[in-house]
């Protein structure tokens, strides 16, 4: 499974490393308890499990004078000054999933974060956006020069304490315009960088930073990592195999990504002629390839080994520029237009390119980047695949790579695959030549690139992604591309297509997200093989054109912005092939009679897809991330036991109760839901949805002050669970035989007082059995926000210490120790209330709304005050929000969207 090769790449990976800091940091803790480093202090909280026996040295001798440095700085009063830390060492030993796990685990203690990647042939302006992108500009920057986006940047930062991590540093120079915008601000700011170079990486820390060097894994850490890949267990009690394990090991030199490959090669081979027989491949390779790195062999062995249609799927990773973050669902889509992936019975062609992805993830040829709900929305390719994968592809002449900056080249060969990427500010043009007429996809990243392409080429794939300053009479002839499968355009210059579009017939998947296209052309109903339709939420679709799109399996970001619009949503049950569903709600501000009834008309509409369509995937969700205070009913809808839904998210629409049908649907395995205030009987139907994986509650409050899930065999199924209560005044207690497969469990709620939690301490956390990861966030009266709050060292005598205390002494009776993180935060709200209250002051404010409500979850009209100060409060929050939550959608519309059925 994907997810358990995430956790596999990552955990096995790092594990010997970080244990050898922590370690070595656990000695230095009482020196450097005082002093402002979230790098050091955040490593040496990264627990471990087993011993390391041999120490480094050089890092202890390094720390200790570090510590000594900083402690001089300290009585200097410079300790909050910008400070560079560098991570070197050579490719293959994990540089950036360090980085990465520091990043994660740190970031929320500074004011604003970005991860960025340099890479061997840096755009500086990219880099400079997505720097600024990360930090919370929001502004558009597409045409800004390096100028423009360095006074943008230091402007931005110059009051805020930021960290910033710069992967892949290959020298100094792109660093000397980078610097120029990471100013001094003396807010305690951070950089860490991670690069090849020893000397690039004292350069860059030059400044009173510090460079960590990274070192190969020790030969008892690697047969750890081996095995553990291999066989799921760190034992190294394996004699049967003989010394095949150790001759391995020793040709792999102690790089963890040499020997993760060739541990997905032994995966559940116990018998030991398979691994005699690696052992001798790898020697015969390395014998025919005398000058060859270990790597390079062992990285040619394991793509030999892959089936030849995957070899063809991996090869075409390398269209994609280094440390580019690759799109699940675009790679899956341009697999099927390249004619990768071909039908099976039973499955479906994105399924297929499904059960390819993730086979290139278990054997470790791809790394998967951001998990949500088990599966994997993208993958990056390490840089050394990447090299072995570029030169298999030019030797096959499977892709033909253009910098733009260079001369168009002569080939004797027909170039099949053309991807360009062009840095420079100035148009390039890629004239029709014999070099041209055999193109079949053409991939352009950067600015503008022009292309006259012969009416007759074979072309199936056109992606024009980050292309600025492509207009829409660019692509005036775009019709003439008959062969055309795929088309992907992002460019905000582009307003509209042309009528022209409706020629492409062969046309299965079209992606014109990030563009200003306001409506389709009616020539849309004319792809009559249109599989995959990715718009805006603003896009509009001609009226009666939704019907008449018969082939259509997935649409993603249809938006409802007026009533008059939200009846197109029938015409989706006119299409029997349609899968997946995103739709976008803009229009449900219910306060008046004739408002509530509208929005339900329309809860109506998505409602009867679900009797009328087989629909797997349904996201139905107001726009914005606030959510709406009037809930609308589900019981009204009516799909069978055994429809096909698969994955059901109502995302800030809120719902009075969870009907009695959402308990017999048998496919369901992920749901999202906020319900208002969750009664038992809420509790009891969900508990009953058999096949139900993923949960993800959001709440004001429980029926009478209680959430609980009882011990009754409810939830047989569930391995994850998210539950967010919004307000003061809810125990929540798991019992005993609660959720019995349970691995992973996030809470997040407010404990200001006791009344709080109602009295509730623990949460009943030790009956869950099987957990094996715990987050939980806090809201409290403390102002700072602390993002690795630990329960034991804290010495404030609070509430939220309290209830932390107790839920982690219950944790840690748990058989399977997990891991668990504590986060105390601002909560959503700046005063305590209970929920109940709330809910009455939001009726008496509304002229008695959730009067009918309020008696279903048995909360008693009691007279309530005027007005009061908190609610004013709270209505000018609410307007605060609703404004604010319209900013920056459009950069995120890719990301949420990303993996077609997750």
């Amino acid at each position: 499974m994907a997810t358990a090769a995430v956790v596999g790449v990552t955990t096995g990976v790092m594990k010997p490393l970080l244990s050898k800091l922590t370690k070595l940091l656990e000695e230095e803790y009482v020196k450097l308890k005082r002093i402002n480093q979230g790098f050091f202090r955040k490593l040496k909280k990264l627990k471990q499990r087993h011993d390391i026996a041999n120490q480094i040295q050089e890092l202890k001798a390094s720390v200790l004078e570090a510590s000594e440095r900083h402690k001089s700085m300290e009585m200097n009063g410079s300790s909050a000054k910008l400070k560079v830390f560098s991570i070197a060492g050579c490719g293959g030993l994990g540089k950036t999933t360090l980085a990465k796990l520091v990043y994660e685990d740190i970031k929320n203690q500074f004011k604003c974060a970005a991860f960025v990647s340099v890479s061997r042939t840096p755009d500086v302006r990219k880099v400079l956006r997505g720097i600024a992108k990360g930090v919370g500009i929001t502004s558009n920057m597409l045409d800004d020069d390096e100028k423009e986006l360095i006074d943008k940047l230091r402007e931005h930062l110059q009051d805020k304490r930021y960290l910033i991590v710069i992967d892949d540093v290959w020298d100094a120079k792109p660093w000397e315009t980078i610097k120029l915008a990471l100013m001094n601000n003396n807010c305690g700011s951070r950089v860490i960088t991670t690069t090849r170079s020893n000397d690039v990486a004292s350069y860059l820390s030059s400044q009173g930073g510090n460079v960590y060097q990274m070192k190969s894994l020790s030969f008892e850490d690697s047969k750890r990592l081996l095995f553990k890949r291999a066989f799921g267990s760190e034992n190294l009690c394996y004699t049967h195999l003989g010394s095949a394990p150790d001759e391995i090991l020793r040709k792999c030199d102690g790089l963890p990504l040499a020997i993760i490959t060739i541990s997905s090669m032994l995966a559940d081979q116990h018998a030991k002629g398979e691994w005699d027989s690696v052992l001798n491949d790898i020697g015969s390779s390395l014998a025919k390839n005398p000058g060859a790195e270990n790597m390079t062999a062992i990285l040619s062995m394991s793509y030999f080994d892959i089936p030849h249609h995957l070899r063809s799927c991996l090869l075409y990773l390398s269209v994609f520029p280094e440390d580019h973050k690759i799109e699940k669902q675009c790679l899956i889509n341009r697999w099927i237009a390249e004619g990768f992936i071909h039908k099976e019975n039973g499955q479906n062609e994105y399924e297929i390119g499904e059960r390819y992805f993730n086979d290139l993830i278990n054997r470790s040829m791809i790394q998967p980047v951001r998990v949500k709900y088990g599966q994997v929305k993208a993958c990056q390719v390490h840089d050394i695949i990447l090299d072995y994968i570029k030169c298999k592809a030019a030797e096959e002449n499977f892709v033909t790579s253009l910098d733009a900056a260079e001369p168009v080249y002569t080939s004797e060969y027909k170039v099949r695959r053309l991807c360009v990427i062009n840095h420079n500010e100035e148009n390039v043009t890629l004239w029709a030549d014999e070099i041209l007429s055999h193109v079949r996809s053409v991939t352009i990243f950067g600015e503008p690139v022009k292309i006259s392409l012969l009416p007759s080429t074979p072309l199936r794939v056109l992606d024009l992604r980050e292309h600025y300053g492509m207009e829409k009479y660019h692509l005036a002839s775009i019709g003439k591309l008959f062969n055309l499968k795929y088309l992907r355009l992002c460019s905000w210059s582009i307003s509209g297509l042309p009528e022209t579009v409706g020629e492409l017939h062969h046309l299965q998947t079209l992606d014109v997200r990030g563009t200003h296209i306001r409506e389709l052309p009616r020539t849309i109903t004319e792809l009559q093989q249109l599989t995959r339709l990715y718009v805006d939420w603003d896009t509009r679709f001609p009226e009666g054109t939704i019907g008449k799109m018969h082939s259509l399996e997935e649409l993603r970001r249809f938006g409802v912005e007026s009533y008059g619009q939200a009846k197109s949503i029938q015409e989706f049950s006119k299409l029997t092939k349609l899968r997946t569903l995103k739709i976008i709600c803009d229009v449900y501000k219910p306060i008046d009679s004739e408002g509530r009834s509208q929005a339900e008309r329309i809860h109506s509409y998505v409602g009867n897809l679900l009797s009328s369509c087989n629909l797997h995937h349904l996201i139905y969700t107001k726009r914005g991330w606030f959510p709406m205070k009037y809930p609308l009913p589900l019981h009204s809808w009516h799909p069978a036991a055994s429809c096909s839904i698969r994955k059901l998210c109502i995302e800030n629409i809120t719902i009075y109760r969870v009907p009695n049908w959402m308990g017999s649907l048998v496919n369901l395995s992920v749901l999202k839901l906020f319900i208002i205030c969750v009664r038992p009987e809420d509790v009891e139907i969900l508990g009953e949805i058999p096949s139900l994986l993923f949960l993800s509650l959001d709440t004001w409050g429980g029926t009478s002050g209680r959430i609980v899930f009882p011990g009754n065999n409810g939830f047989r199924s569930l391995k994850q669970f998210s539950l967010c209560i919004n307000f003061c005044g809810t125990s929540l207690e798991f019992e005993a035989g609660s959720m019995s497969r349970l691995e992973h469990v996030k809470l997040q709620f407010s404990a200001h007082e006791m009344e709080c939690l109602n009295g509730a301490s623990s949460l009943g956390i030790q009956h869950l059995s099987s957990l094996n990861k715990v987050e939980i966030k806090i809201g409290s009266d403390r102002h700072e926000y602390d993002v690795d709050y630990n329960p034991v060292e804290d010495d404030h005598d609070d509430t939220a210490r309290c209830i932390s205390r107790a839920i982690n002494a219950a944790i840690e009776t748990l058989p399977k120790r997990p891991t668990a993180s504590f986060r105390r935060v601002h909560h959503s709200y700046s005063y305590c209330e209970d929920f109940e209250s709330f809910l009455r002051e939001w009726n008496q404010y509304h002229d008695g709304l959730l009067n009918e409500w309020l008696k279903l979850w048995q909360i008693t009209e009691e007279q309530a005050n005027q007005t009061t100060d908190g609610e004013t409060e709270l209505e000018d929050e609410t307007h605060e929000k609703e404004e604010e939550e319209q900013t920056g959608e459009k950069e995120v519309a890719h990301q949420e969207d990303s993996g077609s059925s997750n």
